[in-house]
């Protein structure tokens, strides 16, 4: 691992530290701090000439903090000549906004892409996007990480017998298939609509496919206010469903999200740490996928495949 780097801004540095742990490296000596009026301040501390970079920072709540974070830190080894720099993004945040879905709106995730690489970076490391076209907006390498491996693995050891997996709404029908495949499960869809005037609004129709006297998972990329994930839970749970779980990659977990969550059907809510929380109540269990990003920033350093980390 001679010539390797890693490095983190705030966003989620027990992430980074644990990445590190797993490579058996230290991680990277800089300063990141905050002038008095909230600038962002950051300092590399070691020689980082010639050598290849990875910087860990998912651009997750405060989100333009964050993503301001990742742009002067990019910048920083870009000037300090470092030969490569990958930005490690677990969590990509305006991935939501993928296209023009109605008139005179911004594409986010391109202006996204885009800065991330005026900024200095040569490669791009993610997981789940949002929307996997998204890879295209980039001009430079993206490597895209699912978590599907760690939470398949958690819910196979749990032996659901007669197993549904549903899939939240017509977009999640690929995820949900692939889930389902692997778990030897049969396949449900939430048939919904979503109110494009108000965000975070929507409206659960019916259910496709049969849960009646079946435990039901609810499988998802990203819960923000938890508004979608809990009707859909509540309409399996109407449909007699013995038990409902749910999993995800990213607990955004916004404004009422906890509390929704608490009073819903859902059983267990599984997510991925790819978004740090200082305390979660015990209906939400994370599970960590440092082991999957640290072979993956091996992988892009020995010069050998990521795609065997792939489901």
């Amino acid at each position: 691992m001679s010539g390797m780097r890693v490095f983190c801004g705030n966003a989620n540095r027990p992430l980074a530290e644990e990445i590190c742990r797993y490579l058996g490296i230290q991680l990277g000596d800089a300063n990141t701090t905050r002038f008095s009026d909230g600038e962002f301040n950051y300092q590399i501390n070691e020689n980082v000439r010639g050598a290849d970079v990875f910087i860990v920072q998912p651009t997750c709540p405060p989100v333009d903090g964050h993503v301001v974070e990742l742009l002067i830190m990019l910048d920083a080894f870009r000037r300090s000549s470092a030969e490569r720099i990958t930005a490690v993004i677990p969590y990509f945040g305006y991935a939501r906004k993928d296209r023009k879905d109605r008139p005179r709106v911004p594409i986010s995730a391109k202006v996204m892409a885009n800065i991330i690489t005026t900024a200095g970076a040569t490669r791009v490391l993610t997981m789940d996007l949002h929307a996997g076209q998204i890879q295209g907006f980039f001009d430079i390498p993206v490597d895209h990480l699912y978590a599907a491996p760690v939470l398949l693995d958690y819910f196979a050891k749990k032996k659901l017998d007669s197993l549904v997996v549903v899939a939240p709404d017509a977009g999640g029908v690929e995820r949900a298939r692939a889930y389902a495949k692997r778990l030897d499960a049969d396949l449900a869809l939430a048939d919904k609509r979503r109110d494009k005037e108000q965000a975070n609004t929507v409206e659960v129709m019916n259910i496709v496919g049969n849960v009646e006297g079946r435990p039901a998972l609810i499988v998802d990329d990203m819960v923000d206010t938890a508004g979608s994930l809990t009707q859909v839970a509540q309409a399996i749970a109407d449909k007699g469903a013995t038990a409902v779980y749910a999993c995800c990659t990213h607990a955004v977990l916004s404004g009422p999200a906890l509390e929704r969550i608490a009073q819903s059907p859902i059983e267990e809510l599984v997510v991925t740490n790819t978004i740090p929380h200082l305390s979660l109540p015990p209906k939400v269990r994370v599970l960590s996928v440092a082991g999957l990003l640290a072979e993956a920033i091996r992988s892009i350093h020995t010069a050998t495949s990521v795609s065997r980390l792939f489901v």
